[in-house]
């Protein structure tokens, strides 16, 4: 969904931030945070001065947050979306932790690895990717990484490394 579509789905708040920027980041209230209303994830940003520009950082916060802790399911047979097909090449995930497409990317990865029962490689291969890729895209948000690796020992499974 884009943007204006999930802040319709969340409540705002604005605040003030400690930190680096003295007097002109504490006049005014730059501080985002945002509150999923359907799953209650949250996410904030307030490290810069603009308040637009925390707003876009919470945003993908969020993105992410929700990609981590929000689980969807996996349709039968080539369940790989268009993104995610523009982002493989001859196995390799090609997306930055920075980029705009890293969240959902990254939601998919998980979706599908929760779908295969957290068997890596069986995910790996319905993504038509490398097992060690989608270790790493995993990698890339230290949290997702802690996820999959506590929802594997419920299951009696390995920790991925």
């Amino acid at each position: 969904m884009d943007d204006e579509e999930l802040l319709r789905q969340c409540s705002l708040g604005r605040g003030r931030s400690s930190g680096p920027g003295g007097q002109h980041r504490n006049k005014v209230e730059t501080k985002i945070t945002l509150q999923h209303t359907p799953t209650g994830i949250s996410a904030q940003a307030g490290e810069r001065r603009s308040q637009g520009e925390n707003k876009r950082v919470a945003v993908f916060r969020l993105r992410t947050a929700l990609a981590v802790g929000r689980r969807c399911p996996v349709p039968m047979g080539d369940a790989n979306s268009d993104l995610w097909r523009s982002r493989v090449r001859s196995g390799r995930i090609a997306v930055n932790q920075t980029h705009r497409d890293f969240p959902a990317m990254l939601a998919e990865a998980m979706d599908m690895l929760a779908d295969c029962r957290h068997d890596h490689k069986q995910a790996a291969n319905r993504l038509q990717c490398t097992p060690s890729q989608l270790v790493k895209l995993f990698k890339k948000h230290p949290p997702a990484m802690e996820r999959v690796n506590r929802d594997r020992a419920e299951l009696g499974l390995a920790p991925l490394r």
